[in-house]
């Protein structure tokens, strides 16, 4: 998996007031968990711009400048309810010999039967959790709809891959393809003229 780095200062002050301050000069409040002891620290709201506003999983370098470095997972984010400004951010620290479970996205390949036949492709879920060792996390999870026709469902079982286990049921649908309107339309027209009598034939 692709990883960012955020620079940041490791902070000392973690109360209310403190926290405010540093929300007014721009910066956003830090925690990093995971660890021996949690880490708080804070960095540019622009730092997180590639994190948090991408449809993207990444991991993440924290370098606070003092020799301190961390690998870490984007765990939790809160956001101004009315102007979405980042107000606080919780990471959670990677270690290479233990596994962590984060959301990755599903990325649709392929061309469908049922889709090139005039059905309509649904993504049920844009994102599937996995749990793997930080080295096997991967980018995306590749679905390929080539083989669905009309009516059919692809799960999350066609996606399972050795470097990590999919955190979901068996039976949830990735995406499916289902029967638009028009080919239905066109269907049951089909059917109506098939039924009906031809002209002149005698009964």
């Amino acid at each position: 998996m692709k990883s960012i780095t955020i620079k940041g200062s490791e902070r000392e002050s973690v109360g209310k007031v403190a926290t405010k301050a540093l929300r007014n000069a721009g910066l956003v409040p830090c925690v990093l968990y995971g660890g021996n002891q949690a880490v708080h620290f804070s960095a540019e709201v622009m730092a997180f711009r590639s994190l948090v506003y991408t449809p993207n999983a990444h991991t993440v370098e924290i370098d606070l400048g003092n020799g301190k470095s961390f690998n870490a997972v984007l765990q939790d984010i809160q956001v101004h309810p009315v102007s979405d400004k980042i107000l606080h951010i919780d990471f959670f620290q990677l270690f290479d010999d233990k596994e962590i479970t984060i959301e990755v996205p599903v990325k649709i390949v392929g061309k469908s039967k049922g889709v090139m036949a005039g059905g309509d492709l649904r993504l049920n879920t844009r994102k599937l959790k996995v749990k793997a060792l930080p080295k096997n996390l991967p980018d995306f999870i590749e679905a390929d709809i080539t083989p669905l026709d009309m009516g059919n469902k692809l799960y999350v079982t066609k996606v399972a891959s050795p470097d990590y286990k999919i955190m979901h049921p068996d039976n949830t649908v990735i995406c499916q393809v289902k029967i638009s309107r028009a080919a239905m339309k066109a269907a049951q027209e089909a059917a109506k003229a098939a039924k009906a009598p031809v002209k002149g034939k005698k009964k």
